[in-house]
């Protein structure tokens, strides 16, 4: 072989060794290092995310733990009321006095094209304000005689007269009013919230649900489960009659020593799960174990009515021993001034179709604004007087609005006045933690049809009430399937001009 032929295959076997040296471990770590240290230095500056997450501080020992929130919030602690079946605004508190005059007129065409409604079929008639209304307050804000108690302390009150949804089927909104999505799997926001802030009282859970009118949301309870979140995270359901929460009580031969002996087997084996599994899921379990143990002392204190005295019962308005929205609206109280974080109290039955006389808006509704008035406005002035209101969010709405004209189910009237699903327009009011004090925002056509200015959605009232508890909704997220979840999911906006 000649020499050149020699050299040829020296350069040959040397090129190889090149390839094979580029796709070893070592050389690529070699060759990358400041690579990857710029990588890291990037990744923990934020740098090359849109998302530009708020990382919270998890700890599944103690998930319940409380934390302070990315930037100085206004709220600690929020009680959301929610209507659940959705009251009309056009008898509470968007006032139309155009409404009036058209007021059993067929409904005009350009209302009905290329609209979908829930039960309206055919051409319904136009249904004028079935209330009288006035002007209250500094303010002036006009609030229907359906309304007495809170029409008093309106220059304490936000109204949003423009809120709109995209749901005009009630699980569905009501879903996206409390988890940001008309699906099913997502945390609500009272989850958001426990996880992002835990709780000041460690004896209760961050999240207590209270539930009146007889039935649960139509979306059930998913509305305030904790979807991908940790279930440590989930409302906890409580009510206003008998034992607080099930099962609170020790069976029959079985002492409080005992309850704690067996909780601590329990958490044993558990804690031997975790040491072979590493799921963190184990210790929220644990968790749980040990908060279900504090709440057979710490619940029944703190759900107990009885010991208010008379003229707290007379301004709300509760009756101890009963299932009531005002008993619940009272507890919620209690349970913010115990260090609960979240408080969510549904109230079933506004449902104002006009299919009987429960659901007329003459009839039935009016009995629906008489439980929640006198409780809310109570709730409203005694947060105050406690020195809470500058520190609790409180908000009340539904999940969607009704309809200017009246409900003809299969294009006939229905047998009482009732309007249908609304998703163009209503009114949700917010009050306290850095809330503009007389206020309306907003405003909708002159029949209360389509909002004009102020428009908000959903995504846009949770981003400020984040923004209350010191969250930017934006960066506030949690890792699921591969990418950052957030509450708001791709939208949203803080409602700028409703903070004092």
């Amino acid at each position: 072989m000649t020499q050149k032929e020699l050299n040829n295959q020296r350069l040959l076997r040397e090129a190889e060794q090149r390839v094979i040296q580029m796709h070893t471990r070592r050389h690529f770590i070699k060759e990358s290092a400041m690579g990857l240290g710029g990588l890291a230095l990037g990744a923990l500056m934020g740098c090359g995310s849109k998302n530009n997450s708020t990382q919270i501080a998890f700890d599944p020992a103690h998930p319940l733990a409380p934390k302070l929130p990315p930037f100085p919030g206004k709220a600690k602690s929020v009680i959301y009321l929610h209507m659940a079946g959705a009251p009309s605004q056009l008898e509470l508190f968007d006032y139309k006095p155009e409404l009036a005059k058209m007021d059993g007129q067929l409904c005009p065409p350009s209302l009905l094209e290329g609209k979908r409604f829930a039960f309206i079929r055919g051409v319904p008639k136009m249904l004028g304000p079935q209330a009288k209304f006035a002007q209250h307050g500094q303010s002036g804000a006009w609030v229907s005689e359906n309304m007495p108690h809170l029409a008093s302390i309106v220059d304490e009150v936000t109204f949003l007269k423009a809120v709109t949804t995209d749901q005009f089927n009630h699980a569905p909104a009501q879903l996206m009013v409390h988890t940001g999505s008309a699906r099913l799997g997502r945390p609500s926001l009272g989850s958001w919230v426990t996880y992002g802030l835990g709780t000041e009282n460690q004896n209760l859970p961050g999240f207590v649900v209270l539930t009146s009118g007889g039935r649960n949301p139509d979306a059930g309870k998913s509305v305030w489960g904790s979807g991908f979140l940790p279930s440590v995270y989930q409302g906890v359901q409580c009510r206003s009659e008998g034992d607080p929460v099930l099962f609170l009580k020790d069976p029959d031969g079985m002492d409080r020593d005992l309850r704690k002996a067996s909780i601590d087997a329990i958490n044993q084996v558990n804690e031997d799960e975790y040491k072979k599994y590493n799921d963190p899921e184990i210790l929220s379990r644990i968790s749980q174990y040990e908060m279900a143990y504090k709440m057979q002392i710490s619940v029944p204190e703190v759900m107990n009515i009885n010991d208010e005295p008379q003229y707290i019962h007379d301004m709300y308005g509760t009756q101890p021993g009963k299932a009531s929205l005002a008993n619940n609206i009272l507890l919620a109280r209690k349970l913010v001034e115990k260090g609960v974080r979240f408080v969510q109290v549904f109230d079933w039955g506004w449902d104002s179709h006009g299919t009987d006389a429960s659901l007329a808006i003459d009839i039935g509704f009016i009995n629906k604004c008489r439980q929640v008035d006198k409780a809310a406005t109570a709730l409203i002035l005694d947060l105050k007087q406690r020195g809470l209101l500058d520190e609790t969010l409180v908000v009340w709405g539904g999940e969607f609005g009704r309809t200017p004209m009246m409900e003809n189910r299969e294009g006939k009237q229905n047998p009482f006045k009732g309007r249908d699903h609304h998703t163009d327009a209503f009114t949700i009011w917010m009050a306290g933690a850095g809330i503009k004090k007389g206020y309306s925002h907003g405003e909708t056509d002159e029949i209360g049809y389509s909002a004009l200015t102020g428009k908000a959605d959903p995504f846009d009232v949770q981003a400020t009430i984040l923004n209350q508890l010191g969250f930017d909704h934006e960066k506030f997220t949690y890792n699921f399937q591969g990418r950052p979840f957030r509450l708001t999911d791709v939208k949203g906006k803080v409602i700028e001009e409703v903070i004092a």
